[in-house]
């Protein structure tokens, strides 16, 4: 199917999440995939143990060569770390993929818990991105910070996904999946409808990297001309099935298993 998608995010030197799974998950639906690195983690399924952020003329560099020559059908943001990043990120985006559906991954948080956004970004990524965003794809304390909101159900969800509207992105998809219960639900809303996914939760450690892996496999759908609401069951479809065969490594929490959707006759073929 293809369709080609502009990924502006930090690298995962665990493989496991940003880029890195940002990559993987394009690869799995068919998509191709040009990056702009915003910053480089040490990182395991234990934690992220260092960060060295990209100069921001480098990452508006990286942004401007890509649209310009390859181009792009979607865009997906990931990790930008701070204030001046998001800026440079959008001011690049302005000026070269103006009109590209952009699916904003609010990255805050590491699954180890480690910073990932400084807070005083928080007001930025409001101001900036969301209204740039075809599409923001929080968590629930991703969604928490940026509403102002306490969220404890799906009546809550509601509440906070309409502040993050009001905010002027026209749509967004709130995962539930920090909530308990065995039933994970996530809230696809817009102003004028929502729909409600709803799975059995897989019991795993192995999550590093769901994030990422569900907005840019959703980014990959709408490069490839998918309606939203089929992007989004086809990319919580994709991630369920790489949860299911993890392939269990690292002592932390670790990565999942992007090459669910390989074939291995296809891959004996070639050799």
């Amino acid at each position: 199917m293809q369709g080609r998608v502009l990924i502006v995010a930090g690298s995962d030197s665990g493989g496991g999440a940003g880029i890195q799974a940002d990559i993987k998950a394009c690869a799995a639906m068919d998509a191709y995939s040009a990056t702009a690195i915003t910053a480089l983690t040490a990182q395991d399924t234990l934690g992220v143990h260092g960060v060295h952020p990209v100069p921001l003329e480098f990452v508006r560099q990286q942004i401007r060569l890509s649209l310009r020559d390859i181009g792009a059908d979607a865009i997906k943001t990931g990790m930008l770390g701070d204030a001046a990043t998001i800026d440079a990120v959008c001011d690049a985006l302005a000026e070269d993929g103006p009109g590209i559906p952009l699916v904003a991954d609010p990255v805050m948080v590491a699954k180890g818990g480690s910073n990932l956004l400084a807070p005083d970004a928080v007001e930025t990524l409001k101001r900036r991105l969301l209204p740039m965003a075809h599409l923001l794809t929080p968590n629930i304390p991703e969604a928490e910070v940026i509403s102002g909101l306490r969220i404890t159900g799906l009546e809550e969800m509601r509440a906070a996904a309409q502040v993050m509207l009001r905010l002027g992105v026209p749509a967004v998809l709130l995962k539930g999946g920090h909530l308990e219960g065995e039933r994970l639900l996530d809230l696809l809303a817009t102003p004028e409808d929502e729909v409600v996914f709803e799975s059995t939760r897989i019991p795993s450690r192995h999550t590093h990297g769901t994030g990422c892996t569900l907005a840019s496999a959703i980014a990959a759908g709408l490069a490839q001309g998918m309606a939203l609401r089929d992007a989004v069951a086809r990319g919580r479809a994709f991630v369920q099935a790489a949860l299911r065969t993890a392939p269990g490594l690292g002592q932390g929490h670790g990565p999942l298993n992007h090459g669910v959707t390989v074939d291995p006759d296809r891959i004996a073929a070639l050799a």
